[in-house]
């Protein structure tokens, strides 16, 4: 037999690379040889590209629920994108393809079906992005993160496996996440992460509130690509980073209290780590309202205290971190009774379970 080939895609956003890579140690002690398909200047190449995986570049147009003037050409993007993902994958011959959604992830999938190459999908919130909606036809199965989720995929092709996270992400050490951060741990660590891409809404509530933040705790701020405020980096117990990888596990491990916003992928890490943590879900106003629910979800299970963005007002912020802290036994509990469960073995015996053999 031939050795085993995964073809992997997903990407946009950090959200949508970064579980791929919880699952890629387990493949490779399968015997599977990874590849991944992805856009020439998405942030799923820098990702993919460092964990030295063949990296497969093809056209994408991005997909809008808004009027926009490229709403006309990305359409033939999307089209030329099929054609050189068919390109790829009859070259590769891969006995599988694993999808994470993203508007990448659309060509991939449909090429992958176009050559009768299995295809397993990852949906990591309540309901379907477009992406993964549209790709669901052309999917074998599409693996879910949240109960709720199941009944927004037909034809009985859901499954219910949790989200992947990285095995990394538990060997953190708080020590070292203190070192990384410059903090001698005089104060508890809040840590605010609001996504890979950042939130301006988020950076401004906690930098108008930063110097009462100050008084309490040490704080660090994973603010997004060019989001730095060049003004505050030499503020004692303030550590800015735009976007953090290998360095992650060890300043998540040092953090006490998190804020966050509600993507499916970083709510479901913080349950794992049993962090207490204030989400802010990114708002419909620039959404489909998906994290809304995530968060409703977290909030009604007792992981999560949870405020609206057009909750946010002066002085909130440090309110409700006060209040979280008050109150963090409570929500570690829950966590710890949560029977949510780390996904990467449920969706690998998926993908062994439907490759397909040559």
């Amino acid at each position: 037999m031939n050795k085993l080939k995964i073809v992997m895609t997903g990407g946009g956003s950090a959200g949508h690379v970064t579980p791929n890579l919880a699952l890629v140690p387990k493949l490779k002690g399968l015997g599977y040889e990874i590849e991944y398909i992805g856009t020439k200047n998405g942030i799923e190449r820098s990702i993919i590209e460092k964990e030295k995986i063949k990296y497969n570049i093809i056209a994408s147009g991005k997909l809008r629920r808004y009027i926009d003037i490229k709403n006309f050409s990305d359409p033939f993007k999307v089209v030329l994108g099929i054609f050189q993902a068919i390109n790829i994958l009859r070259k590769k011959k891969p006995n599988i393809v694993f999808s994470k959604g993203g508007f990448v992830s659309v060509p991939v999938v449909m090429a992958a079906h176009f050559c009768r190459i299995p295809v397993i999908a990852h949906e990591s919130d309540i309901t379907p992005g477009l992406a993964n909606r549209i790709s669901v036809p052309y999917c074998t199965k599409v693996c879910v993160t949240f109960p709720e989720s199941l009944k927004n995929i037909k034809n009985n092709k859901g499954m219910l496996t949790g989200t992947p996270i990285r095995d990394e992400l538990f060997q953190g050490s708080r020590i070292k996440g203190l070192e990384i951060c410059g903090f001698n741990g005089d104060k508890p660590v809040l840590m605010i992460i609001g996504g890979s891409l950042g939130s301006k809404v988020i950076n401004d509530a906690v930098r108008e509130e930063l110097n009462e933040l100050l008084k309490r705790y040490n704080v660090v701020h994973i603010c997004g690509k060019g989001n730095l405020d060049k003004d505050l980096l030499k503020v004692k117990g303030y550590k800015q980073f735009e976007y953090i990888s290998t360095e992650l596990p060890h300043v998540m491990n040092a953090a006490d209290l998190v804020i966050s916003r509600a993507g499916a992928n970083v709510i479901f890490e913080l349950l794992a780590l049993k962090k207490p943590n204030l989400l802010i879900p990114l708002s419909k106003k620039s959404s489909r309202g998906d994290q809304i629910l995530n968060a409703q979800s977290f909030e009604k299970n007792g992981y999560s205290m949870v405020i609206q963005e057009e909750e946010i007002t002066s002085g909130v912020i440090f309110n409700k971190i006060t209040e979280l802290e008050k109150h963090q036994e409570k929500y570690k509990e829950a966590m710890n009774s949560s029977p949510a469960q780390n996904g990467v073995e449920n969706i690998i015996n998926i993908i062994d379970k439907y490759k397909r053999i040559y």
